[in-house]
């Protein structure tokens, strides 16, 4: 399932893209995005211990945000943590995810809904390992305010309206 929409926001394009969005503001969407991953990265490495690729992307992603790392090689990253996701469970693979999405924001801003939903996702699949639909769904509003609380105010009301109008290819995991 796709995670970009097939009309883009061209409040979530850079300027020198044609679009609106400041660099500073991109910025910060990768900054959140990481925090969205890093925050069930350990879904990963609790199951994964010796494969650090995610954990290494997300470091990459990192450099970027602070401009020692070009967008290029952070999309070389993204690559690598989508690739630790292949054949495990869905925590795990959600969790390697997350972490993809969050890297290639250097590329395209959009995915940071992307980093967002997935981590979502692995931790309503983790909750729902241990107590069923109730429990998963308590983790999915739980992890989605998580997120919501740590939104910088320069680009709140963007990513909000962002997960309105994407929630249908973000499987619903924004929604009350």
């Amino acid at each position: 399932m796709p995670i970009l929409p097939k009309e883009r926001d061209p409040r979530l394009i850079t300027i020198r893209r044609g679009g609106t969005l400041a660099d500073d503001d991109h910025r910060r969407l990768a900054e959140w995005a990481i925090a969205c991953s890093d925050h069930v990265l350990h879904l990963f490495e609790e199951a994964e211990p010796d494969d650090p690729r995610p954990r290494e992307a997300l470091e990459v992603a990192r450099g970027w945000v602070r401009g020692e790392v070009r967008m290029r090689e952070a999309h070389r990253a993204a690559w690598f943590a989508n690739a630790a996701a292949r054949g495990k469970p869905d925590p795990v693979k959600y969790a390697a995810r997350s972490v993809g999405q969050a890297v290639v924001v250097a590329h395209v801003a959009e995915h940071e809904l992307g980093a967002a939903a997935y981590a979502i996702r692995a931790a309503a699949a983790a909750a729902a390992l241990q107590g069923g639909a109730d429990a998963s769904e308590r983790a999915r509003l739980a992890e989605r305010d998580w997120q919501r609380a740590r939104l910088p105010p320069e680009i709140r009301e963007l990513v909000l309206e962002d997960q309105e109008r994407r929630s249908p290819i973000c499987w619903y995991v924004f929604d009350d």
